[in-house]
């Protein structure tokens, strides 16, 4: 009796392992697990929920999440305004704030000097090397797209994340350099002069990819432009900083899904026609993603929402296209 146990037990380990070999022998090793594959606006819906709770596992937010779905003001901001300076159509403040219950970080703001409505918002985001001003800088490779908002009379926010290391014990870089922007995006809501209908993101390089992740993991972004950073992981293996990989990412995504998860809002990736591998981001790369994006898009019913631009010079912000793209689909609903 034992002896036929036994050889029972072999029999369906052994019918067991050969399943397991099978199917791994059949699975595309290069297919993300998580790759977008819905048909029906339900069946892409639930998938970005999900994709959306497991990526804030992976980067280590979902404590922070849970707390401030009680309130985006669950942990306090305690702002305080280190410094004004009048730029004629614009008022720019010095701020800090809480990101968490531990840890502050510093911010510009922008404020419209004239008229007293509520405005649109958005979110400016720095590259590697960079710093909440450069993207008030006109003759940066940002060509102060974040001035060109302000003096049109959107209030924007911009803070630094170009660190490389972890502040607090637990969390991720790639998360924390998020959740500060999810900060500054609930600090946004807060304000008397923003209309929180009406906010997105914007970013260069880093920024691009930081723009990239904003859109996809809060709804609220309406407009995203990720300028500069449209790609793949396997081109992110080749001369690139390796900040932007985290345990559990490549094995479940690609960038293209996680931009996926920013449809049916408004998103628009630009990539200079300069760019070149190994360390850049060349259109022969980004035009195939875009493919895979625009998918996602169809099947909510209308994949023009998300755009692709080339523009003739290199790694650079190309603002006239930046903010035609932001001011369409950030106007005042009629």
């Amino acid at each position: 009796m034992v002896l036929r146990l036994d050889r029972s037990i072999l029999v369906i380990a052994t019918l067991a392992v050969s399943l397991l070999i099978a199917a791994v022998a059949t699975a595309d090793p290069a297919t993300p697990q998580s790759h977008f594959t819905a048909t029906t606006p339900a069946e892409a819906t639930h998938w970005q929920e999900v994709s959306r709770q497991s990526l804030f596992n992976l980067l280590k937010l979902s404590d922070l999440v849970a707390q401030r779905e009680k309130s985006v003001t669950a942990v306090p901001f305690d702002a305080k305004v280190l410094s004004t300076e009048d730029h004629g159509s614009y008022s720019l403040r010095e701020i800090e704030l809480n990101s968490t219950s531990t840890r502050r970080i510093k911010a510009v703001l922008t404020l419209p000097t004239a008229g007293k409505n509520r405005a649109p918002a958005v979110v400016c985001i720095h590259g590697h090397g960079g710093n909440r001003r450069i993207v008030y800088d006109r003759s940066s490779i940002y060509h102060g797209f974040a001035d060109e908002l302000a003096s049109r009379g959107f209030v924007t926010i911009s803070t630094e994340v170009g660190q490389h290391n972890v502040y607090e014990q637990g969390r991720s870089l790639m998360g924390e350099r998020l959740w500060d922007l999810i900060r500054c995006a609930d600090y946004l809501t807060t304000l008397e002069r923003v209309d929180a209908d009406r906010m997105g993101c914007a970013g260069l390089s880093l920024g691009g990819e930081m723009s990239m992740w904003l859109g996809a993991m809060d709804p609220r972004m309406k407009a995203v432009v990720s300028s500069g950073f449209l790609t793949t992981v396997e081109n992110m293996r080749h001369g690139h900083c390796p900040c932007w990989d985290f345990p559990g990412l490549t094995e479940q995504f690609d960038f293209c899904d996680i931009y996926s998860l920013t449809a049916p809002r408004a998103l628009l990736c630009q990539i200079g026609n300069k760019e070149r591998a190994p360390g850049g981001f060349p259109k022969e790369i980004a035009r195939p993603a875009m493919t895979e994006i625009r998918r996602a898009y169809a099947v909510f019913g209308d994949r023009e929402l998300a755009r692709m631009d080339v523009h003739p010079a290199g790694h650079v912000f190309e603002t006239e296209a930046g903010m035609k793209f932001i001011s369409a689909h950030l106007q005042p609903k009629k």
